[in-house]
Parts: structure tokens; sequence; C-alpha cells
């Protein structure tokens, strides 16, 4: 499949150096030093992968006329103009693997809901400094129709990346997918901005693993509001996690918080990266939409507001 990724940040990197060592023609949209380095190096990641693979990069978004799949991986408030530059490709799919559950509409108004897959991703991993991304997290990429179902394209694209080495699947029910992830993120990405934390940290304190389990409760709510079920899907079981008492919650989440230690002690949100290099946070686009919605269908989210309002904070004095 010729497939363009919009992005080359960590996610962009690990999906399109996968991808290019299957064998499928990639493209990069990439800007700035980034793109230098990729055109120069190409893309190394080490961690749960370990390779260099060289992968064709463009500055130019004008320059790509046509793909099979449009990937885009940009942050999410630089969605619009990221969409604007490449509004003129002709395209089978597009998917997003941003942060949230507003991507979709983003998409379609660009693209068509035609053109517009559901996709949920829970991995993770860090540009580096010196260039080279690791790879931390290969937990899920799934991929189905919107409102619902799947689809020949839909499981084409899920062989390729399970070929690839990223563990991907076709989800009939992709919204019920999409918002569980979104309330796995919210939860996750409130505290380890707050507390600046790498994750198991947070996860394994009960006053944080606490604060965890509020976030989810009140995000499912909301969900619940909207129609949408949620799922239990690694790492936490989040349906199961919203209907179980406080106390059996905050402990499952603890649990959950020793296994990150000792699998993956060293892992930090991508949010908590970005605060740690002064760059913009997606708050907006998350816990803000969150805010928004629950105003909008009178669902109180007292946690999220409070946390959404302190992170807004920090981030108007961010680049």
């Amino acid at each position: 499949m010729n497939i363009v990724i919009l992005g080359a940040g960590a996610l962009g990197s690990i999906i399109g150096g996968h991808l290019a060592r299957a064998g499928e023609e990639v493209t990069l949209i990439a800007r700035g030093q980034r793109a230098a380095y990729v055109q120069q190096h190409g893309i190394t990641l080490t961690g749960l992968a370990d390779f260099t693979m060289p992968v064709a990069v463009t500055t130019q978004p004008r320059a790509v006329r046509e793909a099979d799949v449009l990937v885009v991986a940009v942050k999410t408030y630089d969605t619009e103009a990221a969409l604007a530059s490449v509004s003129h490709l002709k395209v089978g799919s597009v998917l997003s693997i941003q942060n949230g559950v507003l991507k979709n509409e983003q998409l379609a108004h660009t693209f068509g809901w035609e053109k517009t897959l559901g996709a949920a991703v829970v991995l993770s991993g860090e540009v580096t400094p010196v260039g080279p991304v690791r790879f931390t997290l290969n937990e899920y990429f799934a991929l189905g129709e919107l409102p619902a179902g799947t689809s020949a394209r839909v499981q084409a694209l899920v062989t390729a990346l399970v070929r690839a080495g990223i563990r991907a699947e076709a989800a009939a029910q992709i919204r019920t997918v999409e918002w569980s992830k979104y309330a796995l993120f919210t939860s996750w990405m409130a505290p380890a901005v707050l507390t600046r934390l790498e994750s198991y940290k947070f996860l394994t304190h009960s006053d944080t693993a606490s604060i965890v389990a509020q976030l989810l409760r009140e995000i499912s709510h909301l969900a619940t509001r909207l129609g949408i079920a949620l799922e239990d899907r690694g790492p936490l079981p989040i349906q199961t996690l919203c209907g179980m008492p406080r106390a059996e919650a905050v402990a499952t989440i603890r649990r959950l918080g020793a296994v990150m230690e000792a699998q993956a002690p060293t892992h930090k949100l991508s949010t908590l990266q970005d605060l740690e290099r002064g760059r913009r946070l997606e708050i907006e686009e998350t816990l803000g939409y969150a805010v928004r919605k629950g105003m909008e269908l009178d669902v109180p989210l007292p946690t999220v507001d409070t946390c959404y309002r302190l992170i807004a904070g920090i981030n108007q004095w961010l680049h």
C-alpha cells in the first residue's frame, strides 16, 4: 500500500518505520529539524524494536498527490492547519492516531465520512534529543468503520500492521474502543502532567490512583450519556473499573502500576514529555472537549473540570 503519514513524531515514526521495513510504500510529511534528521539518517527505533529504516520524507505536503491510506499523527492543536495542507490529496482512506475523540469529525470535514476510519491506538514512544525514537509500549492499534463494522479496507490495513510488528486488530465497535482509549488517556494525562512522574509512580500511589479511578468514572458517565459503551481492554479494564467499588478500583490500578514498574519503569505519557520540553499541551481537544461536552449535556465532571483548569493554566505559559 501507498501510505502517507502526516507527522514524524514518536508514533508517526514507530508506525512508519515498521511499515516501511515490512515493504509498504511509506511517505512521511514532516517539518523542521525532525524532517532533516529522518531525511539524513532514516528512522531509528530502540526499545521494543531495534532497527534503522530509510523512509521517504517531504516537507512539502503539496508534493504528495495521492495515498491509499493517510494517517494523521500530528499534535491535536495542529490538526486544522495540517489537514488544510493535505486537503488536495486523493485518498482511499484516512484515519487519525491522535488522542481524543474529536479527530473523526475533523477528518470527515476535510475528506468526507465515507473516507474516514475510526482508530484507537495505545502505543507509546519518545523522540530522544539525538533523534532515535525509544519505543516503549505496543498495546493495540484498533481500526474500524464508522459508526460500526469492519470491511476489506480495514482488514487489509490491519494485516499490513500486524505483518510489520504492530499489535493491530479490526474492531466492529470502534467508537467503544475509541472512547475506552479516551477514558484511559484522560485518566493518565491529568495526573502525569500535574505530578510530573513516570506512569508507574502515579499509578502505584493510593492518592493518585484514586484520582485515576475518579477520572475514569466521570468520562464513563459522559460516554453513557452519549450512548457509547466502554469495554475492558489493556492496559486497564475500563468498564470493570467503572463498576467497582472505589477501593477495589484503586487496588486494581495500583496492581497495574506495579506491573508497569517491572516492565516499563521509564514510561512517560506523551503530554508529560511535551511539558518537560516546554511545548504546548494537548489540553483543549482532550480534557477541554470533555468539559465542554459535559456542560452541553448536563453531565457533572468535577474532577475532569478541576484538572482541565489546572493544566490549562500551565499550558498558557508554554510555547
